[in-house]
């Protein structure tokens, strides 16, 4: 008996195929990988922070595997620590304020304040497409808590933006902003 694990089997010839029973493995939710990493973490007694732990699971794509290998370079490269700041390093993202001014400024329609925020953008060089993803993840929130007054949120943005940012934007222009950003 062999175990053949791949995640590319339309590579193995059809001989072998043939002659194997497969099993698709789905991809892990960003929590169920988060709650691992944590447990993982804390059994090594490595300080680490729920915001780190929650950008390393989102970059892992589904993979624990991958959030693992994700989780041993931040160590490194964080010195010993998991925090956001290293996590938002190493992986190329931003900090959250930056999507939190963006936001703040489409409230008020004001169109050189969005100009000028994404200018400040400009000097991080970042992942424009991970940019529009925070926005988009924002925006989600920021709409669920209007159908849903009780949402209280998750660690990725703070509650009194979100209820900021559900008072001031229609819900009409959230869906607008919503999926200007997921189509950027």
């Amino acid at each position: 008996k062999f175990l053949l694990a791949t995640t590319d089997p339309q590579k193995l010839p059809v001989t072998v195929l043939s002659r194997c029973l497969q099993f698709n493995l789905k991809r892990l939710s960003v929590a169920l990988i988060g709650e691992h990493l944590k447990k993982v973490l804390d059994a090594e007694k490595i300080a680490h922070d729920a915001a780190a732990v929650r950008l390393v699971a989102q970059a892992a794509d589904g993979s624990m595997r991958d959030a693992l290998s994700l989780t041993d370079q931040l160590i490194a490269f964080g010195g010993g620590k998991v925090e956001e700041a290293g996590a938002r390093n190493m992986l190329g993202t931003i900090d959250r304020d930056h999507v939190a001014k963006l936001a703040r400024s489409l409230t008020t329609a004001n169109a050189p304040a969005v100009l000028e925020t994404a200018r400040t953008l400009e000097a991080f060089s970042p992942d424009y497409g991970q940019v529009l993803d925070d926005l988009a993840a924002l925006l989600t929130r920021v709409a669920v808590l209007q159908l849903v007054p009780h949402y209280e949120g998750d660690e990725l943005f703070d509650p009194a933006l979100l209820k900021d940012l559900a008072a001031a934007i229609p819900a009409e222009d959230i869906q607008l902003y919503y999926q200007t950003a997921i189509l950027g």
